[in-house]
């Protein structure tokens, strides 16, 4: 790859950790015998169920009805019958409200199942209800449902989709190994996003540590001559929204803006994968892409995921434990949510489950700041790190406020580099949520 590789300014470089799997091919999972599937795997409103207790539901049934215009349907990942609709644990440490249903083996649809014209048939608002109806949501990051994507405000202007390719966790190889294995997919999804916008100007961006991905995909791209693939630097946080975009076309989305404030749309490759696959079998948002790892676990894999299977089943199916794990996480070792039980299911932003020994999950002990800047230097957003940390350990939310914490993307590079190993990235979520329930008071 050239030296001159498009990136962004800051980031870190932590250990890809990618060895284990990123040339395993995906694996489809076994379904398990019962599911667990929250009323919400997405930002904005949960869905409300639409199912009951002892009613027979179909594969892709709608299970639980959007409510509001952030938020989509979600569906049956099985066949079966529903055994419960209560509170379970979620990935977030929360108890939601979920729908267990105990998986008759059959993969029977709905009678009513309807394939979509081809989208080229299609109104952009007719292809943007559609990817609602069916329940798409970003993949792999914040769960944004992609209808509201897809609907530009009004007084803004889109002319670019950018797909995010770059999968810059370390562990994570599932978006890897579906550029390199479904290709035509993420192409086809893409030019129905773009279709959806009325864009004619589509990149896929993708990190130069995956360049059997680039190959694969640069031919796939070849015949459109309106999408380019985008050779990135290897640099985290290289799939954050906004550095993607950086990136990929030279512009910069100003501070409190969006991406439609840089004329871009932001999807990744297996939202896009799963927008043609819905497209072409008419079939909703059910199973997910994942990678499966880590030092504690025997045979790590990257795999094709019924939403609601319990992840200790996942594991199951890698082989188990190789030693008693020291710490569990969903999603990946930066940014991901560690959890204090296998007995959550998968959902919708489950892009890996990274299984850690004892050694790897002990935390050293924090000293104090030494004020070396090496946080500010590594920032993407260019914040100062220490000086927002030691504001939010006063509690003195309006300073942190003033100092932009709310444009910090929580990608946890100043916590990486931070040779006090000081809680940075705890301490900016904290303010985050503060000033939050301060502005909604």
């Amino acid at each position: 790859m050239s030296p001159n590789l498009a990136t962004f300014r800051g980031g870190s470089h932590p250990p890809q950790s990618k060895e284990a799997t990123k040339d395993k091919p995906l694996v489809i999972a076994e379904v398990p015998n019962e599911v667990i599937i929250p009323m919400s795997m997405h930002i904005g409103a949960p869905c409300k169920p639409v199912v009951k207790r002892g009613d027979h539901v179909y594969l892709g049934q709608k299970i639980g009805e959007a409510q509001g215009f952030v938020s989509v349907p979600i569906h049956s990942s099985v066949s079966g019958k529903v055994k419960a609709v209560e509170p379970r644990q979620h990935p977030n440490g929360e108890l939601v409200e979920s729908v267990i249903i105990e998986n008759d083996g059959k993969d029977e649809l709905p009678p009513d199942l309807e394939i979509p014209p081809h989208y080229e048939t299609l109104t952009p608002e007719e292809v943007v209800n559609y990817i609602k109806e069916f329940g798409l949501v970003g993949i792999g990051g914040a769960t944004f449902p992609t209808h509201v994507k897809l609907t530009i405000p009004e007084g803004k202007s889109v002319d670019t989709v950018v797909l995010n390719g770059a999968e810059c966790e370390p562990y994570i190889t599932c978006d890897d190994r579906l550029m390199k294995d479904y290709p035509d997919k993420v192409i086809e999804g893409l030019k129905i996003i773009m279709h959806a916008l009325g864009v004619n100007n589509g990149k896929i961006g993708i990190e130069d540590n995956k360049p059997e991905a680039i190959e694969i995909m640069t031919k796939a791209a070849e015949n459109e001559s309106n999408i380019e693939v985008v050779p990135l630097k290897t640099k985290y946080p290289q799939g954050a929204e906004k550095q993607l975009i950086t990136a990929t076309t030279g512009r910069e989305v100003p501070s409190g803006g969006l991406p439609a404030d840089a004329g871009v749309v932001v999807n990744n490759v297996g939202t896009a994968a799963q927008i043609a696959t819905s497209f072409q079998t008419g079939q909703p948002f059910y199973e997910t892409l994942l990678t499966c790892t880590g030092e504690a676990v025997n045979n790590p894999q990257n795999m094709l995921v019924r939403l609601g299977t319990p992840f200790q089943e996942v594991i199951d199916q890698c082989g188990g434990f190789k030693v008693e794990p020291g710490k569990i996480i969903s999603g990946g070792p930066m940014m991901g949510v560690a959890q204090f039980t296998t007995e959550v299911p998968v959902i919708k932003s489950t892009s890996g489950i990274l299984c850690f020994t004892p050694e790897q999950a002990q935390l050293p002990e924090p000293t104090d700041c030494i004020k070396c800047g090496k946080c500010t230097e590594v920032c993407p957003i260019r914040l100062q790190p220490y000086q927002i940390s030691a504001y939010a350990l006063q509690d003195d939310w309006d300073e942190c406020d003033a100092l932009h914490v709310k444009d910090c993307i929580e990608c946890g590079s100043c916590a990486f580099v931070c040779p006090a190993k000081r809680p940075l990235l705890s301490t900016f979520r904290t303010a985050k949520r503060a000033l939050a329930q301060k502005g909604r008071k």
